[in-house]
């Protein structure tokens, strides 16, 4: 699977510990940055950018900051994102199963490293379960959504 991923430097350690554990695993994963560490740097300059791969392609996404709050914010400003902060594996179920989420933030912050892993691993293998209430749902957010 392709996995599009992007953070500021609040979690450049967690970003680059995910990038080897989802290239370990088999996907094809689509690093937005940060490449280096910059104190300075801004997560919209990532994770816009990474949100945007993630509308255009269909294919799910991981966004990373300190807390992960402000990079789920910034995801969901682009049409088609639904990104769900996550700070459990059961989180990063439900995100998938209930609410078709495609793009899972984290805090760098917030976890360990393996415990982030467990999260993303999860949420990268549960489908969305298709129930009608919650397709509904989502339904009624994209129509909000799309209004000019």
């Amino acid at each position: 699977m392709r996995v599009h991923i992007a953070t500021d430097h609040a979690a450049f350690e967690l970003k680059n510990y995910l990038v080897e554990q989802l290239k370990s695993v088999g996907h094809d994963v689509v690093d937005h940055g940060a490449d280096a560490y910059d104190a300075m740097d801004d997560y919209p300059t990532f994770v816009i950018p990474c949100a945007e791969a993630v509308a255009d392609e269909g294919g799910l996404g991981i966004v990373l900051g300190g807390s992960g709050n402000g990079e789920q914010i910034a995801a969901n400003k682009v049409r088609g994102i639904r990104a769900a902060l996550a700070c459990s594996s059961e989180l990063a179920r439900l995100a998938r199963e209930h609410n078709d989420a495609n793009i899972i933030s984290l805090g760098g912050r917030m976890q360990s490293l393996e415990e982030a892993w467990e999260m993303v691993d999860t949420f990268l293998n549960t489908p969305f379960s298709g129930d009608e209430r919650h397709q509904r749902r989502i339904d009624q957010i994209t129509e909000h959504e799309n209004k000019d």
